[in-house]
């Protein structure tokens, strides 16, 4: 009877195992059915329902992290940020692909940026904790002031070229203006003929008389917009002569001898400053080297004689 139970328990598990196994690849069979069913759903699935996942990287990280950074940045920055920013991008020429929300997000990923090349760089060169903690900070300031410079270098040299293309956009147009053409016309045709930030911004000032604004109230958005004194004094003066009826060709033939005036005046004075600025390398650089080649071969003769 003991050998009979065994035989029958052995055949109960040899069972239970048989089904066991023949049931498993019906399992497997089901799961693949259904992962290639949900491929299939997918695949087959309407656009609307799928463009999530089809969209860029740029589109699916950068721009929501671009906004959280926007959001930020508006809450730290002052009431009249996004003023002073607007004033800085028309100082820089308004980039292509720069506006408020542009630079102020940009700040945000700066500091972020910063922050984490700094503590790197703490980590790797400094040893002490508060070495790491200043190359940190450090970091995180150049990060967040980092698109101001940027906007500062740019409006510099713009600066720079219109203060230099100024003499020559004023003898064009007093050359139109003398040859038969009104103000609007040889404005037009230094828009026209030239090229740089002096041509874009004469274009941009005819594009808002066209759209109805007033020849005094553009010629005074043209000088709000930069920082040369030349411009501005050339814009007061067109201001005035437009308000007293003063002929433009007189203005203007006056306004170009002031302007060569003062671009010789400032290339004397450059040229003045030169021996200035040259003491320093002529010291440090030139004079050294200099000392040894002539003086070396005497000290050598001098040693080997009292050697």
């Amino acid at each position: 009877m003991v050998i009979l139970f065994i035989l029958g328990v052995g055949l109960v598990l040899s069972a239970i195992a048989l089904v066991g196994m023949a049931l498993r690849p019906a399992e497997e069979s089901n799961s693949i059915n259904r992962s290639l069913a949900v491929l299939r759903a997918m695949t087959d699935a309407p656009k609307e329902l799928t463009k999530d996942l089809d969209k860029p990287f740029a589109d699916r990280v950068l721009a929501p992290l671009r906004a959280r950074s926007l959001k930020v940045g508006r809450r730290i920055s002052g009431a009249d940020s996004a003023e002073r920013i607007r004033a800085k991008l028309d100082l820089a020429g308004n980039p292509a692909g720069w506006s408020v929300d542009q630079v102020t997000a940009s700040k945000v990923l700066g500091a972020g940026v910063g922050l984490l090349i700094g503590l790197a760089v703490g980590l790797v060169i400094a040893d002490s904790l508060t070495f790491r903690l200043a190359f940190t900070i450090l970091g995180t300031i150049v990060g967040f002031f980092g698109p101001n410079l940027y906007l500062y270098q740019l409006a510099y040299d713009r600066s720079n070229k219109l203060q230099r293309d100024l003499p020559d956009a004023i003898d064009l147009m007093t050359i139109s203006v003398e040859s038969g053409l009104g103000f609007d016309a040889a404005v037009q045709q230094v828009a026209t003929n030239t090229d740089g930030p002096l041509a874009d911004e004469f274009g941009r000032m005819l594009r808002e008389m066209q759209l109805g604004m007033g020849r005094s109230e553009a010629l005074r958005s043209l000088g709000d917009r930069t920082n040369v004194d030349d411009i501005r004094s050339f814009v007061s003066a067109m201001v005035q002569a437009d308000s007293f009826g003063i002929p433009v060709a007189q203005v203007l033939r006056v306004q170009s001898g002031e302007m060569r005036t003062k671009r010789r005046q400032r290339a004397e004075e450059k040229a003045q400053q030169v021996p200035v600025k040259i003491t320093v390398p002529l010291i440090f650089c030139i004079l050294p080297a200099l000392f040894v080649a002539v003086m070396g071969p005497a000290v050598i003769n001098i040693l080997d004689n009292f050697g």
